[in-house]
């Protein structure tokens, strides 16, 4: 129940972001919502893997060079396909929650951490070290430095996690993902999460930066909407998901 209604929220975010003037929103937001119990709690999950494939195939080739690229103006067709992609890869990032959380809420709880973790080294390298601008045109606090201290802090965090957690972290995404593909392989998909919620973090940015707004709603007094504590994940959680299944 907790995950639909923040996942309703999320979609009545998306939509609002793309169509600020829209007055259909809430409709919207309702046969999304519907859709999904039905198809993640009331029907199969064998889907589940399509929504994590289709997530990571549009974060690589449609939302990663629309930092580049830019996004399309308001109320065109293409700001309406857009919408639609972001839309589907909250679908992606929801069930990925709902797949991990079935496995494993210390499972799904290890790959929320990687995020939390990039966030908040990068903050304190940002801070003390930051020079070099990531985004200056989306994100002006962010700096390469940020993002490489962020890095830094998830490879030393999870690495000392699998070295030293024993049976307690075993369950761990970084701790299967090791046993698995070695250490190397552990390394590489850390670095790829840690990209991933960087990408995550800049296109929300991107978005409201498009629509005039600080916060994506106030639906959490004091910290904005619940896109602005999930923008880093809807793309990490996806892939993590998918990394996981392939496993």
């Amino acid at each position: 129940m907790v995950a639909v209604i923040f996942f309703g929220a999320a979609i009545w975010e998306c939509f609002r972001l793309f169509n600020p003037s829209s007055a259909r929103s809430l409709v919207i937001t309702l046969f999304w919502t519907a859709a999904f119990v039905y198809a993640f709690f009331l029907g199969s999950s064998s889907a589940s893997l399509f929504w994590f494939a289709i997530s990571v195939l549009l974060w690589a080739l449609r939302f990663v060079p629309s930092l580049k690229l830019g996004l399309p103006p308001l109320d065109t067709v293409g700001n309406t396909l857009l919408s639609l992609f972001y839309a589907i890869a909250i679908v992606g990032c929801f069930a990925a929650i709902v797949a991990l959380f079935a496995d494993s809420p210390v499972y799904l709880l290890s790959v929320m951490a990687l995020v939390w973790i990039a966030d908040v080294g990068a903050y304190f390298a940002g801070k003390a070290f930051g020079a070099r601008k990531l985004a200056p045109s989306i994100s002006p606090g962010k700096s390469w430095e940020g993002a490489i201290g962020g890095g830094a802090a998830v490879l030393v965090i999870a690495t000392a996690a699998v070295l030293f957690g024993g049976d307690r972290f075993g369950n761990t995404f970084p701790a299967r993902v090791q046993a698995s593909l070695g250490w190397a392989g552990m390394l590489a998909v850390l670095m790829l999460i840690v990209a991933a919620s960087v990408v995550g973090d800049l296109f929300e940015s991107q978005l409201k930066r498009r629509a005039g707004v600080k916060d994506s709603s106030k639906l959490l007094p004091g910290h904005g909407g619940v896109l602005d504590r999930i923008d880093a994940l809807i793309p990490v959680l996806p892939l993590a998901a998918l990394i996981g299944a392939w496993l």
